[in-house]
């Protein structure tokens, strides 16, 4: 039996061949993920993430005769947002935090700073009170599981925007969900 390739892998075939339509569908495509997917990643203005995403659609086309093809177009993309974000913001001499896992499981070892009382849990939504309880989740935790779980992206594909290997990144998922769990489960 013969894969047959995705319509995203047939569009950036076209779009590498000139393509004008399929170079626009491909943006259509994915500019609302990448958007929430570049908010997620700092607290900067929209105009500078929207900026990040066109800088990347114009230099995939001014290069699309020389890029390769993608196994995944959409976490492709979100690599090539973040990596554009990161460098646009040390040009900037901005600070950028990367910090490791093992400072955020230190971290993690005491208190959550911003405990949410149990009596609270009674007064919000569930949606709102899940939406909090991420909040307070490390940073590369709120985007392995924003890129898992809204975006839909495997694990292999999380790894790959996150430029990390597998393993880690279904870690990160993993103690994210646990975090969570035990928060909600005190």
């Amino acid at each position: 039996m013969t894969l047959q390739p995705s319509n995203d892998l047939l569009q950036w075939e076209a779009f590498k061949k000139g393509d004008v339509d399929a170079y626009a569908l491909i943006y259509s495509e994915n500019v609302s993920a990448m958007y929430r997917f570049g908010m997620s990643l700092a607290s900067l203005s929209e105009y500078f993430v929207f900026d990040c995403i066109h800088d990347v659609f114009t230099e995939i086309w001014a290069k699309r005769t020389t890029i390769s093809t993608p196994v995944n177009v959409k976490s492709y993309l979100f690599r090539a947002l973040k990596n554009r974000m990161q460098n646009q913001i040390l040009r900037r001499e901005s600070k950028f935090t990367h910090l490791n896992d093992d400072n955020f499981d230190e971290l993690w070892d005491e208190a959550v700073t911003q405990e949410l009382d149990m009596d609270q849990f009674d007064s919000i939504s569930k949606e709102e009170l899940i939406h909090r309880l991420i909040n307070q989740l490390p940073p590369r935790q709120q985007e392995a599981l924003r890129l898992r779980f809204i975006e839909n992206l495997e694990f292999s594909e999380v790894a790959n925007v996150m430029s990390i290997n597998r393993q880690s990144a279904q870690n990160l998922v993993l103690r994210a969900v646990e975090k969570l769990r035990k928060t909600l489960f005190l």
